[in-house]
């Protein structure tokens, strides 16, 4: 993120902040649409668009062309139409449904995706009298989780035929796709196409982000990926075109040296063994960046500690990560650029964010959605 766009960002006080670069997550959706020509690519905006903002987040993959999103709650769901009214996009509401989301669905023209017997009840009673209205089917196929056994999708089928809802998608959720070797990936595809068969003119959905990588047999008509949309699992991509979009920044609160031999941070736990330049940056747990960044071995794996990038400089974490405030090892770093108010990358383009995932022994989709409600957040 260059200076002139940080210049241009209104952030007030020092907290940190995140920015959404808009064209990288157009340019994202564009490239796994390409990866799979045969089939429609829609989009994964749940959880407030991992952590992003879903209104901000559908407008822009909207505009790139994107027509299906998919969410977890039917209340998330309506904040998607709010934001994309008056458009000809499907939603899917991927976590069921009760009878107060059974009415949200039909109020927001949501589409439910039903995965127990009890949701295929409830939605066809919610029916009664009404014209059928759409809903997608999700099958068990080996991740054990959400989903229809194959006695349980006939009897869907049955209800369905009667009137009850109008099947518009089958689908299913691969449990290895970010492991390309797994025989896992190939049992469930086969899985799906039995069951699939059962709806022989309804569109099938099985690919997550991964699942787009593995290959056109998995693309099957609608692809869903999620965390490749906003820079995540960029090691998958057998083009390496996945670019960042999310930049989390803090600013330096405070800059001084420590003697060696001293120590930083709660419980000591960072011992100095020279004279140390320390930056306070203005982050912490409470913001969502992971006490298991701390550069402390017992807590994180085995993965070097985390680092921050200031200036396209890296320093590392030092010592425990604070709820609000993360300690840095400026020492090598040039002195004119480490100051009290500089802003530090804690991860973007200089510090990958599927790096500092690995490092802190998570996952990209764990640091995005942890993000806290006092990190702003801005387009750019």
């Amino acid at each position: 993120m260059t200076q002139s766009v940080l210049s241009a960002v209104p952030v007030s006080g020092r907290g940190p902040f995140v920015t959404i670069d808009g064209w990288a997550l157009k340019s994202n959706w564009r490239h796994l649409a390409n990866l799979a020509p045969g089939a429609r690519t829609g989009a994964a905006v749940k959880a407030d668009g991992y952590g992003l903002g879903a209104a901000l987040v559908a407008k822009a993959l909207f505009a790139a062309g994107c027509r299906e999103f998919f969410v977890a709650w039917a209340s998330e769901g309506v904040e998607v139409r709010q934001a994309l009214a008056n458009t000809n996009c499907r939603i899917f509401v991927l976590q069921g449904l009760d009878a107060e989301a059974a009415e949200l669905c039909r109020a927001h023209r949501l589409i439910p995706v039903l995965s127990t017997p009890g949701d295929v009840r409830l939605f066809a009673e919610a029916a009664s009298g009404a014209l059928p209205a759409p809903a997608a089917l999700q099958f068990e196929t080996g991740m054990n989780r959400l989903g229809l056994d194959e006695a349980d999708a006939r009897k869907a089928l049955g209800i369905a035929r009667q009137g009850g809802f109008d099947v518009t998608l089958v689908m299913s959720h691969l449990a290895c796709a970010d492991d390309p070797d797994s025989p896992e990936n190939e049992r469930q595809r086969q899985s799906f196409e039995r069951l699939a068969a059962l709806f022989p003119h309804v569109a099938r959905s099985l690919a997550n982000s991964g699942g787009v990588f593995l290959g056109a047999p998995f693309h099957f008509d609608l692809t869903r990926p999620g965390i490749a949309l906003y820079g995540g699992e960029t090691g998958l991509d057998p083009l390496g075109a996945i670019r960042p979009v999310v930049t989390l920044h803090a600013r330096i609160l405070q800059v001084h040296t420590a003697p060696r031999g001293e120590a930083a941070g709660y419980g000591a736990s960072a011992r100095l063994e020279r004279a140390t330049r320390i930056a306070t940056v203005g982050i912490g747990y409470a913001d969502g960046y992971p006490r298991a960044a701390s550069g402390v071995t017992p807590l994180r794996a085995s993965e070097p500690a985390p680092e921050m990038a200031i200036g396209g400089h890296r320093a590392p974490v030092l010592g425990r990560i604070s709820m609000d405030m993360t300690l840095l090892d400026v020492t090598d770093l040039p002195e004119d650029a480490v100051r009290p108010g500089e802003v530090v990358e804690v991860f973007g383009p200089t510090v990958p964010l599927d790096e500092v995932a690995r490092r802190c022994g998570t996952i990209s989709y764990e640091l995005l959605t942890s993000l806290g409600p006092r990190v702003q957040r801005f387009a750019v």
